[in-house]
């Protein structure tokens, strides 16, 4: 999707690249300091409560994020059982990333509407950070492990569930990797079901889509 998107628009391309930066380490970001804020400390001690995208970027995922449009951050390592708050303490941890993508979406509402962010560069920038940042948001609340969204719905799953809880822990990933690889074949895109609903999303913030 990168590529094309660079063939057909470099400043778009480069405006989405923006985004899944900002995007990913505020997100990251957001896992480490709300599980160090409910008293887990050991993303603190890995040095990941930063804002330094050093800390949260990881190489591979960089690359594959360049080079084909899809990547990923560092995993914030958690703790659960020093979390406070029963079962919303890991809860509240997993969706605090999500959560923290649709506030740049909301940010970007606003800024877009302050006349020094208007002009023509920049707009795009916010436009990239708002589009790519309203994918990461609902992409994440996928309830596919690892995803948050797994981690935000399966704790108040019933237990006559537990035998799929268990199940998608341990092929979840394999499914979510099917899912991604089916993007690049023709004819089939999972992420373009995902732009279908990020369009509405940033329609809701009165933010006019990155595409069409």
């Amino acid at each position: 999707m990168f590529l094309a998107v660079f063939q057909q628009n470099p400043i778009a391309a480069v405006a989405m690249l923006l985004g899944f930066a900002v995007g990913i380490v505020l997100h990251e970001a957001a896992h480490a300091y709300s599980a160090y804020a409910l008293g887990d400390d050991t993303a603190y001690r890995y040095g990941r409560v930063t804002l330094n995208p050093a800390s949260h970027l990881d190489m591979m995922g960089s690359l594959m994020l360049v080079m084909v449009g899809f990547g990923w951050g560092r995993p914030v390592p958690v703790e659960p059982s020093k979390l406070r708050g029963g079962v919303w303490g890991p809860v509240a941890v997993a969706f605090a990333g999500p959560a923290t993508n649709l506030a740049i979406v909301a940010l970007c509402a606003v800024l877009i509407r302050i006349p020094p962010f208007q002009g023509r560069l920049v707009l795009f920038c916010i436009l990239g950070i708002a589009f790519v940042n309203a994918l990461l948001f609902i992409f994440n609340l996928i309830p596919i492990p690892p995803l948050d969204g797994s981690k935000v719905i399966f704790p108040f799953l019933p237990r006559s569930l537990s035998s799929f809880v268990d199940f998608m822990n341990q092929y979840g990933p394999y499914i979510l990797l099917g899912l991604v690889l089916l993007t690049f074949l023709p004819g089939v895109s999972p992420i373009g079901y995902l732009l279908s609903v990020a369009r509405p999303l940033l329609l809701l913030f009165g933010i006019p889509p990155l595409f069409g």
